[in-house]
């Protein structure tokens, strides 16, 4: 199957202007024969607490109604950052939306970025449970961001969940853009998976985004990778045959010590 990261910037606070720029990319996508396309954290809003704030919704209406309409019109499945307001609570979450516009599985981020000036702890509530889907033969886990730096999270998914493809949906910043190129590199050879990073470019207050949006294989090889400053829509062919021979060759997986950890 094929696959595509977009790296876009975000309209801060103007989720209809986003909303056109996810229609776009996706038309992008499918005319290159991509089955799959992932889009950044918070893509709905941008990334702004106090606009986030102001703006998240419920799914009901509004924006991931409007990821439905698109994911059904060009048949292809979206992964997608979007606020997610449930009753007083607001979630920074990934949906999976399919190739017919059903909502598919959903995660809430698990580990907020508690660090000043951001702050996530502050407008978001932390979700409690992992979640993966099963498209085109491989099984992806989704990840958000800050979550890069939890290697505990990703194992994890890989043997619990059988997961072989990792999404990784940020808006991770300029001054820390080699500890993102490191961890999704990380993930990728730890876990013998693929690892599909999309990454913000542009600025949300004042933060400027890094890009660097990569597809990694399960070798740790990057086969389709981005700029750090400019828009960009990168594509690539994942095969779970490739995940299996990894697996089978170096079965680093199985060597696990249970004795020890």
């Amino acid at each position: 199957m094929k696959v595509a990261a977009a790296q876009i910037s975000c309209a801060l606070g103007d989720p209809k202007a986003n909303l056109l720029k996810v229609r776009d990319f996706s038309q992008r996508a499918k005319d290159g024969g991509v089955d799959l396309i992932v889009f950044p954290e918070m893509t709905d809003t941008g990334y702004s607490m106090p606009v986030i704030q102001e703006h998240a919704n419920s799914w009901t209406s509004g924006f991931v109604p409007g990821l439905q309409e698109i994911a059904a019109k060009l048949s292809i499945a979206i992964v997608c950052g979007v606020s997610e307001q449930d009753g007083s609570s607001i979630y920074n979450s990934l949906v999976l939306v399919d190739h017919q516009g059903q909502l598919g599985s959903k995660y809430r981020k698990a580990h907020l970025y508690a660090v000043a000036p951001v702050e996530e702890e502050k407008c978001f509530v932390s979700g409690d449970t992992f979640a993966s889907f099963a498209l085109g033969g491989l099984r992806f886990g989704f990840s958000i961001c800050y979550d890069l730096r939890f290697p505990e999270m990703y194992r994890q998914l890989v043997v619990e969940h059988d997961v072989g493809a990792f999404i990784v949906s940020s808006a991770w910043p300029f001054p820390r853009l080699e500890h993102f190129r490191t961890l999704t590199l990380a993930r990728a050879i730890e876990n013998q998976s693929y690892v599909i990073a999309s990454n913000r470019v542009g600025k949300d207050d004042d933060l400027w985004f890094c890009g660097s949006s990569a597809i990694i294989d399960p070798r740790g090889v990057a086969i389709a990778s981005a700029s750090a400053d400019r828009e960009e829509l990168i594509q690539a062919d994942l095969s779970e045959e490739l995940v299996q021979s990894v697996r089978t060759r170096v079965k680093s997986l199985a060597h696990r010590r249970h004795d020890l950890y």
